[in-house]
């Protein structure tokens, strides 16, 4: 990211606008449209730069999928497809042919207004339903309100946020947060629609948040990450030094814990220390249950250096049911660390039983665990890591 070292005030109101590498609706690695809003970015090296107001062109790197009306009506609108991948799977996608699991990370600013335009390509009855925005009950994405999209059904989403306000004395909150969304009408609540990978990321920011450098979702599926199984999980990579945000959700009927191999973050809405006074929590491991997100950001090898570090769940039996992935961290120029390689080697050439430790027979390898070769029968329940 360019350093862009402001030459004012970042706590002053209305800075001047200056250049943006890269922000607003990130779908994988494109950044594909602007926020309408006033914001500050901190990057990798402290500088700080504020946001295009609404009408500026996408950031460099990537297209606009959906180019920002007004400041004064804050609304912006996108269209979405839920399309097939393959026979088992279903993904959201900002284009078509570009579904992907997890869908795009969509993020907002306090006060803005998003409208999705679903376009639903598949022969099921689905939806896309919000975690932590406001809609209402015609975009509840739900059965039960009668809000969803039947098979070639195209439909309207339209979620809302508000800033925190003083309401009658009390302070209310925002709506900033690391939230959600996933359909919620194929099967009566949904159930299939996610178990096909019909789910991703919503981001809401406040003003003044620090905003990343690179973004990962990682969503906890069952018995899956990103519907996969190690050691077919994604593995993140970011440089040395690079500022990373990490969104992680849950899904399906198991209980989790997520935790990220030699980084540390804080137990509060950002992640982040707000000061040195700060007393949250901070913690490298945190519960990961269905319905449940978070988020963090880290600077990607602070105090320990580049290398291929492990994420997981940490239910020992979901770790070695194949639930865990590689997060690499490389030399600042790019460049493969000593060692990295070789621990990545052995990550894939791991096995992974696929049943609760019991001390029953249990899968590993193979087909079942996310690999190419057959089913193996470990009946000592032992392998994986």
């Amino acid at each position: 990211m360019t350093d862009t070292t402001p030459t004012h005030d970042p706590t002053e109101a209305d800075p001047p606008p200056r250049s943006l590498s890269r922000r607003a609706l990130i779908a994988g690695a494109g950044v594909v449209a602007t926020s309408p809003a006033i914001a500050l970015l901190l990057g990798a090296q402290g500088s700080v730069a504020s946001v295009p107001t609404a009408g500026s062109a996408a950031a460099a790197g990537g297209s606009a999928a959906a180019a920002p009306v007004a400041a004064a009506t804050n609304v912006r609108r996108i269209t979405m497809y839920a399309e097939r991948i393959d026979a088992k799977t279903v993904g959201y996608g900002l284009e078509p042919g570009k579904a992907t699991v997890p869908g795009p990370i969509l993020e907002m600013w306090e006060g803005e207004t998003l409208e999705i335009t679903l376009v639903n390509t598949t022969d099921q009855r689905l939806s896309i339903h919000p975690h932590g925005v406001n809609y209402d009950v015609n975009s509840d994405g739900s059965v039960f309100n009668d809000s969803f999209n039947e098979p070639g059904q195209t439909r309207t989403y339209t979620w809302s946020t508000v800033k925190m306000a003083r309401d009658r004395g009390i302070w209310m909150p925002g709506s900033a947060g690391y939230w959600h969304y996933h359909d919620h009408a194929w099967g009566d609540h949904g159930t299939q629609g996610i178990a096909a990978g019909l789910y991703g990321a919503l981001v809401v920011r406040r003003v003044g948040d620090v905003l990343p450098q690179k973004q990962f979702t990682m969503v906890f599926n069952d018995m899956t990450i990103n519907n996969k199984v190690a050691p077919a999980t994604p593995m993140f990579e970011a440089k040395l030094g690079e500022r990373v945000e990490f969104i992680c959700i849950g899904h399906g009927n198991q209980l989790h814990t997520f935790h990220l191999h030699a980084h540390r973050w804080a137990n509060n809405r950002t992640g982040l220390l707000a000061d040195q006074y700060d007393t949250s929590q901070v913690v490298d491991n945190r519960d990961l249950n269905p319905g449940d997100a978070f988020g963090f950001q880290v600077v990607a090898g602070l105090g320990v250096g580049p290398g291929a570090w492990m994420y997981h769940c940490h239910v020992q039996f979901h770790s070695d049911g194949g639930m865990s992935g590689v997060f690499l961290v490389r030399n600042a120029d790019g460049s493969m660390p000593p060692g990295a390689q070789e621990s990545i080697d052995r990550f894939q050439g791991h096995s992974h039983t696929t049943s609760a430790p019991s001390g029953a027979a249990t899968t590993t390898g193979g087909a079942a665990a996310g690999g190419t070769g057959p089913a193996v029968v470990d009946p000592t329940g032992h392998a994986g890591h």
